[in-house]
C-alpha cells in the first residue's frame, strides 16, 4: 500500500484553496492568475513542511501559509511589467545565474561613485571588465553613526539618505538591466538596529513588537545560553547579550549592542520579513544577498549556528519568493564550516530548494594559505573532501571581500597534510600581518584573542600580495611577483565553478586605505582599511601599457573573455581538486554535463615548478590546448608540464 504524505496533501489543499482566492481578483487578468496559481502549486509542498517544521507545534500552519501565500500575490498583483518580463524569461532559463558569462563585481556605492544616481554613470566602466553582476555593499537605510558598515539597518524600506532615494535603485536596476546586468543587495536578517521602528516600538511598550526580539527580564537564560556561545567580536562587542533599560531586561545581541536580534520563534517575524523582501524584489532587485544566516535560530545547549529551523526558514521566505516574483535568487552569507556549508544550498538528505548561491569560504582561505605557504596540499585536501552543490545551485568564489579573513583550517586537514592546525593559524596571522621574517604581506590583526593567540586578517589584496610594499620600495621584481600573485588568485575564482567576484580596487591593485582613521565612527574598525574609494585617476591609468592598473586591469579582461568561451566553467558542473606530484602545484578539474573537461594548474612559488603530465589524462585532457595562461601556450618537456613563478594555465582537450 502506498504511503500517504500527509504534508502533501495539506499543503496541496492549502494550495487549492488560495487559488481560488486567486481567481476572485479583479486586479490580475487571466494569465497572471494562470501563472502565480501554477508557481503556487509548484511551491506549496515545500513552504507547508518548512513551516511545520518550524511552526508545527506552537501555531496553526493553515492561517501561517494563507498569511504568506497572501503577502506574495499581493506583491505580485503590483510587480512592475518589466520585471514581469523578466520573471517568465527567467522561469523558462532557470540556469541564467549559472552561465560562464556572469562575472561579479562588489563595491560600496558611495565608495565607488559617490551616490546611486552617479553608480549608472560608470557602467560602461564595469563592463570593459565583463561585469554582469553589481553586488551594491549594504545601502538600506542604518542607524547613524556607529553602523557595523551598514548592517544595523533602521528601515529596510528606504536607501540610506546620503546615497539617494529607493527610487534612484529602481532606476540604476533599469540600466542595469538594459545591459544585462543584475544587482545584488543585501537584507539583514538576524537582527535589525535599535533605532529600527519595530524596536522603538517595542521600547515604547508595545507587547506586538516585543514579541519581535529575544528579551529578558534577567541573566538567568542569558548565561545559560552563553555558556557555548562564541563571541563574534571579542574585542570591541564582548558577549551577546545586552541591557537595554528601555525594554525593561537584557536583548540578545549577537554582533553589537545596537544590533537586535529577531526572534524567528515568532511567525510574525517571518511574514514582516517576507513582506521586506518582496517590496525590495519589486524594487528591481535581482540577488539577495542574505547576511547572517547561520544564526536565525536560538537552542539553548548550541552555539546556535545552523540550526535545523533556520534552513526551513530560508526555505520558506524561498517558496513565498517564487510566487511572486521568480527571477530573483537567493545568496547565503554562510561563513561556516565546510561540512556546514552546502545544506544552504539546499542540499539535504533530498534536495530542498534554499538558497541559490552561497560564498565559497573554503576556497579563499585556501588561497591565501597556499600563498603564504607556497604549498598546495591543504588547500587540495581540504577541498577534495568537500561536498559539491547541487546541480541547481552554485558558489560564488572570491578573492577578498568587504569583512576580514578568518582563518578557517580544520584541524583534520591540517593533520592529514603534516601540519600542526594552531601553528599554521598562527603562521598565516603572522605573515599577512607582515610580522613573519619575508613576509611580503602589510595586513592588519583583527579581533586578535591574546588569550588563545587567534585572529583574524585585515587588508586589501594589492597589500597582502606584495604589490603595496614592492611600490612603496620601488622593488620592480617585487612589483612583478605581487601582481603575478594577485592574478593568480583571480585564475582560480575565475574558473573553479560558479560566479567569480572582483573586489572594487582589486582590478587596480589598491592599496589599504587609511583615510578611515580619519572617521571617529569608523575608526575603530580597521577592517575598512580594505574598502577603499576608488580611485578614478588611477583607473584612467587602466589602459597605460605596462601600469600596475593596466598589467592587472587587462589580464581580469583577458580571464573573463576565456571564460565566456568555456561552457565547463558555469555552474551545474563539478570541480575536483587534484593531487600532483608537486606540492607547489595546485590542479583541478571541471566537469560539466553539456560541455567537456577543463583542466587548471596553477603555481603558489616563487620558482619555477612542474608536475607529471599523468595529471592531463586523470583530468580528460591529454592533448590539450590552452584556453588562456600567464604565460604563453602550455610548455610540456617530456613528461613534466612546466610552471613559471606564480604562473596558471587553463587547458581543454585539443579538438580531435
Amino acid at each position: 500500500m502506498a504511503v500517504v504524505d500527509s504534508d502533501a496533501v495539506r499543503a496541496r489543499a492549502a494550495a487549492a484553496s488560495a487559488a481560488e482566492r486567486v481567481a476572485e481578483r479583479t486586479d490580475l487578468d487571466e494569465d497572471r492568475r494562470d501563472e502565480i496559481c501554477a508557481r503556487l502549486e509548484g511551491v506549496a509542498a515545500d513552504l507547508w513542511r518548512a513551516l511545520r517544521q518550524v511552526y508545527g507545534g506552537t501555531h496553526d500552519i493553515g492561517e501561517l501559509f494563507d498569511r504568506l501565500v497572501e503577502l506574495a500575490v499581493a506583491a505580485a498583483a503590483v510587480r512592475p511589467a518589466r520585471l514581469r518580463r523578466l520573471d517568465r524569461r527567467r522561469e523558462i532559463d532557470q540556469a541564467w545565474f549559472l552561465r560562464e558569462r556572469m562575472i561579479g563585481y562588489v563595491c560600496y556605492a558611495d565608495r565607488f561613485a559617490g551616490r546611486l544616481g552617479e553608480v549608472a554613470d560608470h557602467l560602461d566602466y564595469l563592463g570593459e571588465l565583463g561585469v554582469t553582476y553589481l553586488h551594491l555593499m549594504p545601502l538600506l537605510s542604518a542607524r547613524e553613526g556607529e553602523n557595523d558598515g551598514g548592517y544595523a539597518v533602521a528601515d529596510y524600506r528606504e536607501v540610506d539618505p546620503r546615497l539617494g532615494r529607493l527610487a534612484d535603485l529602481t532606476a540604476l536596476s533599469q540600466d542595469l538591466h538594459a545591459r544585462g546586468m543584475s544587482l545584488c543587495v543585501d537584507v539583514v536578517l538576524n537582527h535589525t538596529a535599535r533605532e529600527h521602528a519595530w524596536a522603538r516600538a517595542a521600547m515604547a511598550g508595545d507587547e506586538t513588537y516585543r514579541r519581535f526580539y529575544h528579551v529578558f527580564a534577567d541573566r538567568r537564560l542569558p548565561d545559560a545560553y552563553s555558556t557555548t556561545l562564541w563571541e563574534v567580536f571579542p574585542d570591541t562587542a564582548p558577549g551577546s547579550f545586552s541591557c537595554v533599560e528601555e525594554m525593561g531586561g537584557w536583548v540578545w545581541t549577537t554582533f553589537h549592542d545596537y544590533q537586535w536580534d529577531l526572534n524567528w520563534a515568532n511567525p510574525d517575524v517571518l511574514a514582516a520579513m517576507s513582506e521586506t523582501i518582496l517590496f525590495l524584489a519589486n524594487a528591481g532587485v535581482d540577488v539577495f544577498r542574505l547576511d547572517a544566516v547561520p544564526f536565525l535560530w536560538k537552542r539553548i545547549g548550541t552555539d546556535c549556528q545552523n540550526q535545523p529551523e533556520a534552513h526551513a526558514l530560508l526555505q520558506a521566505l524561498r517558496a513565498v519568493l517564487r510566487v511572486a516574483a521568480p527571477a530573483v535568487v537567493f545568496k547565503a552569507e554562510a561563513i561556516v564550516a565546510p561540512d556546514q556549508l552546502v545544506p544552504y544550498l539546499g542540499a539535504h538528505q533530498t534536495y530542498v530548494p534554499e538558497c541559490d548561491l552561497a560564498y565559497h569560504n573554503q576556497l579563499m582561505v585556501m588561497l591565501w594559505s597556499s600563498l603564504a605557504s607556497r604549498d598546495v596540499r591543504l588547500m587540495t585536501q581540504s577541498l577534495r573532501r568537500m561536498t559539491p552543490p547541487p546541480q541547481q545551485t552554485s558558489w560564488v568564489t572570491y578573492v577578498r571581500c568587504h569583512d576580514d579573513i578568518g582563518w578557517a583550517v580544520s584541524d583534520a586537514d591540517a593533520h592529514a597534510v603534516g601540519l600542526d592546525p594552531r601553528a599554521h593559524r598562527r603562521f598565516l596571522v603572522d605573515f599577512f600581518a607582515g610580522r613573519h621574517p619575508g613576509s611580503f604581506a602589510r595586513g592588519a590583526l583583527f579581533q586578535e584573542n591574546p588569550v588563545t593567540g587567534d585572529a583574524r586578517t585585515c587588508g586589501a589584496a594589492a597589500a597582502l600580495t606584495g604589490i603595496e610594499l614592492a611600490m612603496r620600495q620601488g622593488d620592480a621584481a617585487g612589483l612583478q611577483a605581487g601582481i603575478r600573485r594577485l592574478l593568480l588568485l583571480y585564475s582560480v575564482t575565475y574558473s573553479f565553478g560558479g560566479i567569480p567576484l572582483v573586489y572594487s580596487g582589486d582590478e587596480l591593485g589598491l592599496g589599504n586605505d587609511t583615510s578611515y582613521l580619519a572617521d571617529p565612527g569608523l575608526a575603530e574598525d580597521n577592517r575598512w582599511m580594505h574598502r577603499p574609494f576608488m580611485d578614478w585617476e588611477r583607473a584612467g591609468r587602466r589602459h597605460l601599457e605596462g601600469s600596475v592598473e593596466g598589467r592587472i586591469f587587462a589580464g581580469l579582461v583577458q580571464m573573463g573573455q576565456a571564460r565566456r568561451d568555456l561552457p565547463a566553467l558555469r555552474g551545474g558542473g563539478v570541480s575536483e581538486a587534484l593531487w600532483t606530484d608537486d606540492p607547489h602545484v595546485f590542479a583541478y578539474h571541471r566537469k560539466h554535463p553539456a560541455s567537456g573537461d577543463f583542466l587548471a594548474l596553477a603555481n603558489f612559488s616563487d620558482d619555477p615548478q612542474s608536475c607529471h603530465t599523468s595529471v592531463l589524462a586523470a583530468a580528460g585532457v591529454p592533448e590539450p590546448q590552452t584556453a588562456l595562461s600567464s604565460d604563453g601556450p602550455v610548455s610540456i618537456a617530456g613528461d613534466r608540464v612546466l610552471l613559471e613563478p606564480w604562473g596558471f594555465v587553463w587547458l581543454t582537450p585539443r579538438p580531435g
